[in-house]
Formats: C-alpha cells, structure tokens, sequence
C-alpha cells in the first residue's frame, strides 16, 4: 500500500517491491501493519539503506527519507518544515515512541503531509547527532535518544526535544507528538521572521559552543589532575563505588584516570576508589553472571537493576580496565571479568569475518530486560539441590524477586577459589537454559571505531592472561579493518553486509590507531606499527585545526553541516582526542620522532585551556597530561628462549605505567624496524635474553636475571 498522505510513482513502488523481496530485517516481528499474506503493508525509502535502526523503520507508514540532499532539496520546494528523529538500534525509548506514533496511521498522515522526516543513525552519522544534541541540551537542559528536531529546509533546529508520548494525555503529557506537529507546523507557516531571527542565534550557539575562541596558554594550567581527584573524591559513592547519584555508568576513562593519578601522585586513596568501584560494578545486575559481560548502566545507585543493552564500547574498554585492575592486586574477581567479558565478546560479538557487533538490545519479546531475568521457579527446576544450595550462597534468588517480581542476578560476595570452578558449571547450566529463551536484538553493524576499543582491550588482556585466543580475535578484527573498512589509505564509518559509503570519521581512525598500537607491542609484528603510522599521517592530515589546535571530528571529505565538533568529552566513550593524546605518546615512544611530541603539546595547550575549570569533563585527556608531564619507561625484551619469556612475565603481572615495550623475537625482524625505531632496538640482538629498561634516555643495566628486573620494575609499581 502507498503511504498515507503520499502519492509514488509507478517505478518507486516497483523499487520499493523489489529491496522488500531482498533486504532482511534484523527482526520482522517487530513490523506493526501487515498484508493478509503476513508481508508489510508499508514501504519507505530507508528500505535502501543499510544501518539496522534505519531498516526498523523501513515498513512505518511515515515517509522517511535517511539524512540525504534528496530530503532538504525537497524541503525547499514544498517550503515544508524538516522533522528529524535521531537514534539507534537497541535503544528502547527509540522503540517505544515508534511503536506510539511512528505506526500510528493518523500521526503518520499528518507528518508525511506537513513535513520532511528524516531518519538518523547516530552510530552511522555521529556528526549529526553530536550538532542536534548539542543544540537540544542548549535549549531544554537535558539531552538523550530519540532526539527529536524541527529544523528549517537549511538545517538550522528552531524546536528540539527528545521523547514525545503521542498525544495528549498520554503518559500525564499536556502536549502529546501530534499536538507539537501541528502547533510546530503553525509556526513555520504563520512565524517565519521569530523563526528566522531564532535560527540564527542558535547556528551562532552551536558555533560557538564547537569552536571556542580561545588562546591556547604557553604553559599548562595548574593541577588540573588534583583538582580532578578532588572532584571526583567529592561525588565518590563511599558504599556502592561509583560517582554522584543514580544512574550510573560506567564510563570507564574516569576509572583509568584514577588508577594512573594513583600512580603519578603516589596517592592509593585514589587506585581505590577505581577498584572499589569495579568489583561493586561486577557484583551487581549490571553484570551478566551468567554471558560475561556488562550492560549499558544501572539506573539506581547499587548497580542492581540495569537498562539492559551491551554496547560494544563499554566491554571493549572494561575488559582492559579490569585487566589492569588485575595487576595491580592479583585478585581473581578482577581476573574472572576481564576473561569472562572477553570470551563474551569473541563468543556473542564477532562475526565470522572478524568484524565485532555493534550491540545487542534491552528488550526482547517486547519486554526490557526479559531475556535476563529470573523467577525462583525456574532457577530452581534447572540445578540440583546441591548446585542450587551453592548458587544462592552467592546469588540470592527469592520468590518475590528484585525487578517487578523477576530475579535480576546478582553476586552478594566475591567467589572463593575453591567454589570457582563448580559455580562456572552451575552457570553454565543456567546460560543454556537462558539460551532457549527469545533474545534481544543484536545490531550487527560493524563500526571502525569500537572494533579499534575492542582490539586494544582484547590485546590488552591477552597480554595479561597470555591468552593466545584473545590475540587471535584481536588480531582477526584488525585484519577485517584493513582489509574491508580501509580503501587508499581511508578508513569507512560502518559495514553490515556491505561496507558503507560513510567515510570514517576522527574517532574512526584514533580508536583503531590505539588498537594497532596496543597489537603491535603485545605481537611484536611491524605490520601493526606501519599501518598505525602511516593512519596517524592521515589523520593529521584530514583532521587537524591548523589554525586552533586539536582534532576535527570531521574531515574536508565529509559533508559541511552547521558546525564540526572538536571532540573531547570523555563520556561512555573516550574522546576521540584524548586518545589521539595518548597514541601520539605511544608512538613518540616507540620511534623517537619528535613530531609526535610537538604535537602533543600542542593538543595538551589547546585542550587543557578549554576544560581548565571543570577537567572531570575530560579525565582521559588527563591522563594523557600526566604521561606527558612524567618520565618515560620504555622496556625492551630480546630472545626467544624460556628465559625471554620469564622475563615477558614480569611486564605481564606489572601495571605499565607511562610505558612502552617491545620484544624483539628476532633479528630479521630487527632489520625491518631498525629505520622505524632506531633508538630502542639499534644495536640490540635477539641472540641473547636480556631485558633492557629506560627512562627518559637514561637505561639501567640491561639484565637477564628475572629477580632483578622484577626490582627494576619494581620501582614504578
């Protein structure tokens, strides 16, 4: 059937028939309006696209068009105002305002009459869900997804808001969806002038708000890493770990931050608080007991209940910060998240092809949280009383529950050693049973950036664990980047089935830099070490401001919107600037170019000029400050024998702090790094065990006795 309130020619339908008999939803229950014959009734233009949130909306009666010149060059023919609805695919109130209006034939006619509406990715097109997040936390106070914009034919918001219920009444609104759309539509017909002058204060705004006006300082401010901590021990939760108030997330660039404070300032207070913090995280709901892995945050202060996605982003870093919370205390429940997490990644998240996942969903059976939830019954039909006599030793389960009447698993004590092996069983007796159960959606979109956080923490903790199994995968998913996500030395945003025509933006290329990089040091293959070279050399290229300082989010090559972001916002993603900082470092390490120095400088004057009054904003930016500002530790070990590998172990049980490593296995390999990274390994033989240690140009004697390195060592940690 054609759209309601929308006329098609003859040859779009016949297009439209034909993607439908070809394209596979992620999930075709979920389409509300159907034919007799179970086929979807409706069809619109992002039937064509490739993103799984885009697709979810491909059989809504709504005429969606992706964010295209298509839809504003329309716009402006028909002088109609432009709807946005900016998302993504495992978002639940993204779920639940399209299954309240965006199937509902009546809203559905009044928008495809009076509007433009444009459907956006924001894990596809971060440039323009950064733009319209910005301008809806300026104008309301608040921010999140759906993000709902009314925007004039050339781009500029003049009403923004998030979640709307449909109409009034609902959900104790005055204002329901349909009520804004005609009172907006009104304005844009009868006020143009107030929407003209509105406009144009709020594309200064955004300009304003993206490129700041500032003179980088010669010298950095003043203790901003202490002002940071005192911040941060300031809203520290002294009985649940975590900061300030529900919810909470666990933005893991904070934890990082604190466990190098600890180091740079010699403060414990500090490592303690991102411990306490990370084993009150992997007691509670927020952890999968049974899959491995966490989910997106706790929406109370406990870390009981949570909203129940898994993002890629967040157990790709986690998995990196619990393996160095491993190090630093030797506690298996740190051991058991970093590995259980990992297997859940490689097991649940990685296509065949290497590429990992993007995320999975909250709701399953439209329900949020069902997949994970349990009733006592069900626990108990499922073990023996001895089995079951152990679990609730550690996870109490009862019959009236902790989430509407459900169980939401969680672990009251950290496991003894001696339960250890016969509670893996026990859960995994439950994992299978849950198994049998509907599961929530997986968005199967490939992103350059996450895969490069995923291929920095699985390396990372193959490291720590010398587990060959996490290299494999880490190492299989850099490959698929290279090889699929790469074309002329550029990099591409996304692939799902096919590669996106989306090229990468700034986070793509720092992410998967900092993945190389972390790959290069734990494999000691140069293939790693070239290819994040030569991605720095294209980064600088494409993304620097010249004129200002630090990194653009976008490129010359990406299209010009209202404002380009200069990221550096550690949220639940590090920034892609801040990460830049801290490659720079690893690479200014590894070949002694001073380039790479020089221009951490002058990321550090930009940046730390900009966030001098409120650095908890930017907490890994910080740590790349405090490696900057400490000496340098770069450790070489060479050999291939057993004592080589003894000597690998002592780094492996360290926390490397400001430092970098590198084996040498072989003196082949030798001859093809030595012009690369002539000051660490000229004159160096792999004939010989030894372990070379040095700081800020000063080396110790190089040894092959593991004792003594371990005191050598020992002196940073």
């Amino acid at each position: 059937a054609v759209l309601p309130g929308v006329i098609f020619s003859k040859s779009q339908i016949e297009k439209f028939e034909i993607a439908n008999q070809s394209v596979k939803l992620l999930d075709d229950t979920r389409v509300l309006h159907k034919n007799d014959d179970g086929t979807p009734k409706y069809t619109n233009r992002l039937i064509f696209e490739t993103s799984p949130y885009l697709l979810q909306h491909a059989h809504n009666p709504v005429n969606w068009f992706a964010w295209s010149s298509e839809a504003f060059d329309l716009a402006v023919l028909e002088n109609k105002p432009v709807f946005v609805s900016i998302g993504y695919a495992t978002c639940h109130w993204c779920h639940v305002m399209e299954h309240e209006s965006f199937e509902d034939l009546e809203i559905a006619e009044y928008l495809n009459r009076h509007y433009i509406s444009i459907k956006v990715d924001r894990e596809e097109r971060p440039d323009i869900d950064a733009i319209y997040m910005a301008a809806v936390q300026m104008t309301t106070g608040h921010g999140g997804w759906p993000l709902s914009a009314w925007l004039s034919p050339n781009q500029i918001p003049f009403y923004l808001g998030t979640y709307f219920p449909p109409r009034a009444g609902a959900r104790g609104a005055q204002m329901g969806f349909i009520e804004v759309l005609e009172r907006l539509h009104q304005v844009f017909q009868n006020q143009q002038e107030d929407i003209k002058k509105q406009s144009t204060q709020v594309a200064k705004d955004l300009a304003s708000h993206f490129n700041p006006r500032i003179s980088p300082s010669q010298n950095f401010p003043e203790h901003l890493e202490v002002k940071a901590y005192t911040d941060l021990f300031r809203d520290f939760d002294a009985t649940n770990g975590g900061f300030g108030m529900a919810p909470k997330f666990p933005r893991p660039s904070v934890l990082n931050f604190l466990i190098n404070y600890g180091f740079a300032f010699d403060k414990e207070e500090a490592k303690d608080m991102a411990l306490f913090t990370l084993r009150k995280m992997v007691q509670g709901g927020m952890y999968d007991h049974l899959a491995g892995g966490f989910h997106r945050y706790s929406v109370d202060s406990e870390w009981l209940v949570p909203h129940f996605e898994k993002m890629l982003y967040d157990n790709a870093q986690l998995i990196a910060t619990y393996g160095t919370a491993f190090q630093l205390k030797k506690d298996d429940e740190f051991k058991y998240a970093a590995m259980e997490t990992a297997n859940y990644l490689i097991r649940e998240m990685q296509s065949e092809e290497g590429g990992f996942y993007s995320a999975t969903d909250a709701d399953s059976e439209g329900e949020e949280g069902k997949y994970f939830v349990w009733s006592k019954k069900e626990v108990d039909e499922s073990l023996t009383p001895k089995e079951l006599e152990l679990f609730q030793s550690y996870y109490p389960v009862t019959a009236e529950g902790n989430f509407e009447g459900q169980n939401i698993l969680f672990r009251n004590k950290p496991i003894l050693s001696r339960d250890y092996e016969a509670l893996k069983q026990i859960k995994g007796k439950l994992y299978n049973v849950r198994k049998k159960r509907i599961p929530p959606l997986c968005d199967d979109k490939v992103i350059t950036a996450w895969n490069g956080l995923a291929i920095a923490g699985l390396a990372k903790v193959a490291f720590v664990f010398n587990e060959e199994s996490y290299l494999v995968a880490a190492k299989k998913s850099a490959e698929f980047v290279l090889q699929v996500m790469m074309e002329d030395g550029f990099l591409y945003r996304s692939y799902r089935g096919k590669r996106n025509a989306i090229l990468g933006y700034l986070d793509d290329y720092a992410f998967f830099i900092q993945g190389l990089l972390e790959l290069f040091q734990v494999t000691s293959e140069g293939i790693w070490l070239e290819q994040a070279i030569m991605l720095q050399e294209r980064q600088d290229q494409e993304f620097l401001d010249k004129d200002q300082g630090g990194y653009l989010m976008t490129s010359p090559q990406h299209e010009t919107l209202l404002a380009k972001e200069k990221p550096y916002y550690d949220g639940a993603e590090p920034s892609a600037n801040s990460i830049s900082l801290l490659n720079l470092q690893t690479l200014f390490a590894l070949t002694d170019q001073q380039k790479y120095r020089t221009r951490q400088n002058h990321l550090l004057r930009y940046f730390l000029s900009l966030v001098k009054n409120t650095p908890t904003v930017s907490p890994q930016m910080l740590v790349g400050l405090m490696q900057f500002e400490t000496p340098l530790r770069q450790i070489i070990i060479t050999g291939n024998s057993d004592t080589a590998f003894e000597l690998l172990g002592v780094l492996r049980e360290s926390v490397m702090f400001n430092t970098t490593f590198y084996h040498l296995k072989s003196d082949t390999e030798r001859t093809k790094l030595e012009k690369t990274m002539p000051t660490l390994i000229g004159g160096k033989t792999a004939k010989t065990d030894l372990a070379y240690l040095c700081e800020e140009g000063h080396c110790q004697l190089p040894t092959s006795k593991i004792q003594k390195f371990r005191e050598q060592m020992g002196k940073k940690d």
